[in-house]
């Protein structure tokens, strides 16, 4: 037991530092990151540390279209004369809690697997692209994963005691993840729909008024004030659109089933889901071509967005068009149907999780390292215990991570 402590420790200490070396190298996998905080993030928390009010009333004239909660947040820093990369460095050190709240989750959740399996699980966050990208260069969306996170562990922690400060507590963190990362809102509907079923009618009005007085402030500042930076950005080649032109289903349920379909390739190609696959496309065989048919005949996304996926970007690097995305976008939308087959409550988060992306645009970023906390935390029926039970299983998420590492690696140097 020692043993395998010291190395867990080590492996711990072995990611740190690379997230760490990452941090003096300016590492920015994700292509998007380093960009995003020269042109989007120093000027408004250069001008909130200077005139906070002033910027506040102004903010969606910045054409930035994320809460400025978190930026306000680091702008204090600067008060007290903290450098931009001193400020970067504390923000890379309060990323990490999201791994340690993501192994608190796993471990409340799965309390027959092994220790040492769910630290190694939780440990995959380090290889993010996305959480090494926006841990290095400061953004609003990790932290708001973080709070969100958090809001997965207290549910969890209610699901298992039904003790209903555990309510309140999700409502409390859910709401702080929506202020600094609005698109998590959305999610009300879901807990609202778990918690509903149990507790009585005066409890369900004491719950909205709870989370309507904690978001009151949200909704006077955009919809009072009028100050919409929901929309406030613009869309790569479509002539400085507003990002939510143009909202199209059919690109968001394509695009975000392929990214679903990638990063949990290690789960379908498991013996027990694949076989299950299987059985489920010959039994919904005309269902799935019908509405891949419709989805494909209204698929309107362009290379020049920007974004779209890993298999959107091989199908026209290789073809330059999107005949093999379409091809696994078939696949990738069928096993969709399947996790929601297998609960009603996936198909539930699968969409919420559509209506949460608003503008033309659709990044991995917005969903890794999200689908595989949620998967393992919030996902129903779908065997997640059993597949943790092998250590074998968890080793092929590290594969995929590697594996993705590496493609972000050759597009950023070698193709841009």
């Amino acid at each position: 037991m020692a043993s395998n402590n010291i190395k867990i420790f080590l492996f711990s200490a072995f990611l740190y530092f690379t997230l760490l070396s990452g941090f003096f190298l300016n590492e920015s996998l994700n292509g998007g990151a380093y960009k995003d905080w020269l042109g989007a993030n120093l000027n408004p928390i250069k001008d909130f540390s200077k005139n906070f009010y002033e910027t506040l009333y102004n903010y969606d004239k910045y054409n930035h279209r994320h809460s400025p909660v978190y930026l306000i947040f680091l702008s204090n820093f600067l008060r007290f004369d903290f450098s931009f990369e001193t400020i970067r460095l504390i923000h890379l050190h309060l990323s990490i809690p999201l791994v340690i709240i993501f192994y608190k989750c796993l471990y409340l959740k799965f309390k027959n697997i092994e220790k040492s399996y769910l630290i190694l699980l939780s440990l995959v966050i380090f290889l993010s692209p996305t959480f090494r990208s926006l841990s290095i260069w400061p953004d609003s969306r990790l932290p708001g994963l973080l709070f969100f996170t958090t809001t997965i562990y207290f549910f969890l922690k209610y699901e298992e005691t039904r003790s209903e400060k555990f309510i309140w507590l999700t409502s409390f963190f859910l709401i702080i993840s929506s202020y600094i990362s609005p698109n998590f809102s959305l999610f009300f509907f879901y807990f609202f729909y778990k918690i509903f079923k149990q507790i009585s009618f005066s409890k369900v009005l004491l719950f909205f008024l709870f989370n309507f007085i904690l978001a009151f402030p949200m909704f006077f500042y955009v919809f009072i004030m009028d100050i919409n930076f929901f929309t406030s950005g613009q869309t790569p080649s479509l002539n400085n659109q507003s990002i939510a032109s143009n909202y199209n289903f059919a690109n968001k349920i394509l695009l975000i089933s392929s990214i679903i379909f990638f990063h949990l390739l290690p789960v379908l190609i498991w013996k027990k889901h694949f076989i299950n696959f299987l059985s489920f496309i010959k039994k919904n065989i005309m269902f799935i071509f019908v509405t891949s048919v419709v989805l494909i005949y209204f698929f309107n996304y362009k290379i020049e967005h920007t974004g779209g996926g890993v298999f959107f970007h091989l199908s026209n690097f290789f073809f330059e068009n999107n005949y093999l995305f379409y091809i696994i976008s078939i696949i990738s939308l069928s096993f969709v149907m399947y996790l929601c087959k297998l609960n009603k409550e996936n198909l539930l988060f699968f969409f919420i999780l559509i209506l949460s992306n608003i503008q033309n645009t659709v990044y991995h970023k917005y969903y890794e390292p999200l689908l595989l906390i949620v998967f393992f935390t919030i996902f129903k029926n779908v065997s997640a215990e059993s597949f943790l039970k092998k250590r074998v299983n968890i080793l092929g998420i590290y594969a995929l991570s590697v594996l993705f590492i590496f493609m972000k690696i050759y597009k950023n140097y070698y193709l841009i």
